[in-house]
């Protein structure tokens, strides 16, 4: 068993200081945290009777932070770590240490990391890491969401691996054209899906690769056949469907959409991640608002104002901030507000901002809308409706049509709001030309940088593992890194991202 009490024993452990400056980001988050607690936290997926596992929690999931900061595969994110001394300092070997083999880390991240309560424990531990280092969190809380595309996209899993392969090919033939004509051929568009003549060939395409010294020498070439043959073992060992069952397709814009998960994070204006949930893509932003609230709170910060777009000014939002004496910022849409309801799944219907289209509880959204009544009385809008249509041969096909109040022969599928305001809705609407508002909404732009960075520095951008559970795993570690980092950032005195 690896014990980080070697690094005490090792007659090698003055090379640490020799090679690993200071400032090095591996030595300081190393330094800044105590991995002790992932011990405790994993306790419950060991089981007593078989004895102590082969190498302690806290060394494996370091392992999964290397990672996913550095977007590399198991295996070489093992491979890495041979070598690199700041890497070994991190997981807190001895120089001379043995690392683990590449397949008890994926055994790892499938079998131990399964609790669905880890994304918050680590975002958790990561808030209590910051207070305890001094950093004074706002009672502020900025909210926003961001959107992965999923692993197998709307594509399948044999589209998937022949994706992974084809960006392995390129690199290969940017440096050696010859090998357009040397490359096993691939499966024509009949073949195509037939998963097991997709599965021979990208294992023909490692094995041609393999044989070539000089081109697995290279290190691009290297890691690009461990990460197809990565994608090759965790598709058979966890997808043979048709594509991710728990992704579903959210919207961007009305002509752009993608398939994936959402993200909903809330953060302080320090930059500092303090709550999030993962749900499937079509899932309003709005409606994820209260937990987030629930979480930060049982986090141990304090919420007094929130911060939003639109997506989060929908009634039940504007009640609750009111009810608990919070400052939502949070420019009113009258769209988000108000609908009919005439049935159960009525209220199910959310209103997207960024398409200006509603999207029904199956994720379909309106394909055009219009307006009936008068806009305009004495200078002042007047009550007025707009009408959403949706695809009609959608609806009939829907497994919640019957829920949806849709019938048979009918005609459209509409769904009408009203621009005419509650009380609740103008109170809130005369908040948004106060001082106060105009100031708190100034904050928003940091959570936008936020998604960038976790998607430009950690590719967020797409889901790494298939299913809901390993899009919160990813979100989990990915958070705690990103938390970690901006605590250091702040001790050492430095603003930005």
């Amino acid at each position: 068993m690896i014990k980080q009490e070697s690094l005490v024993l090792s007659p090698y452990i003055a090379l640490y200081d020799i090679i690993i400056p200071k400032d090095h980001e591996l030595r300081q988050l190393a330094d800044l945290v105590d991995f002790s607690f992932v011990d405790d936290m994993l306790k419950d997926m060991y089981t007593l009777d078989n004895g102590r596992p082969g190498y302690r929690p806290q060394v494996m999931f370091k392992y999964l932070m290397l990672k996913r900061m550095y977007e590399l595969s198991d295996r070489d994110v093992v491979k890495h770590a041979m070598t690199d001394m700041a890497y070994k300092y991190f997981l807190g070997l001895a120089p001379e240490d043995p690392v683990i083999e590449a397949s008890s880390l994926t055994k790892f991240r499938k079998l131990r990391m399964k609790d669905e309560s880890i994304m918050d424990k680590l975002i958790s531990k990561s808030v209590e890491i910051a207070l305890n280092n001094g950093i004074k969190l706002s009672k502020t809380l900025i909210v926003d969401s961001t959107h992965s595309e999923a692993r197998y996209n709307a594509k399948s899993a044999r589209e998937y691996l022949l994706e992974v392969c084809k960006n392995l090919r390129k690199k290969v033939y940017d440096i050696d054209e010859s090998y357009t004509e040397k490359m096993p051929k691939k499966p024509d568009n009949r073949q195509i899906g037939l998963y097991e003549d997709v599965i021979k060939y990208c294992q023909n395409v490692i094995n041609t690769i393999k044989n070539d010294e000089n081109l697995v020498a290279r290190p691009n070439i290297a890691e690009n056949i461990n990460l197809l043959q990565e994608t090759i073992d965790d598709t058979n060992e966890e997808l043979l469907i048709s594509k991710d069952e728990d992704a579903k397709v959210g919207h961007k814009t009305a002509d752009s959409s993608y398939f994936g998960y959402k993200t909903h994070i809330a953060m302080t204006p320090e930059r500092i991640i303090t709550a999030a949930t993962v749900t499937s893509g079509e899932k309003h932003d709005g409606k994820e608002l209260q937990s987030l609230v629930d979480k930060m709170e049982a986090n141990g910060v304090e919420v007094e104002n929130i911060v939003g777009d639109g997506a989060y000014s929908e009634r039940d939002n504007i009640k609750y901030a009111d009810e608990n004496d919070i400052k939502l910022v949070s420019k009113l849409s009258n769209t988000v507000s108000s609908g009919n309801r005439k049935n159960k799944l009525d209220a199910q219907f959310y209103f997207n901002k960024d398409a200006k289209m509603y999207v029904c509880p199956n994720g379909e959204m309106a394909i055009k809308k219009s307006e009936r009544g008068k806009k305009k009385k004495h200078g002042e809008d007047e009550h007025y409706f707009t009408t959403y249509y949706f695809d009609i041969n959608k609806c009939k096909n829907c497994h919640l049509k019957d829920k949806c109040g849709f019938k048979d022969g009918q005609k459209a599928k509409t769904y009408s709001v009203t621009n005419k305001m509650s009380d609740i809705h103008e109170r809130h609407k005369n908040k948004q030309e106060t001082q106060e508002y105009i100031e708190l909404a100034k904050e928003r732009y940091k959570i936008e940088a936020k998604n960038a960075e976790l998607k430009n520095e950690y590719g967020y951008a797409h889901a790494s593992y298939a299913g809901i559970h390993g899009m919160t795993l990813q979100a989990g570690v990915s958070i705690f890194v990103v938390n970690l980092k901006r605590v250091l950032r702040l001790k050492n005195g430095k603003e930005g991202k």
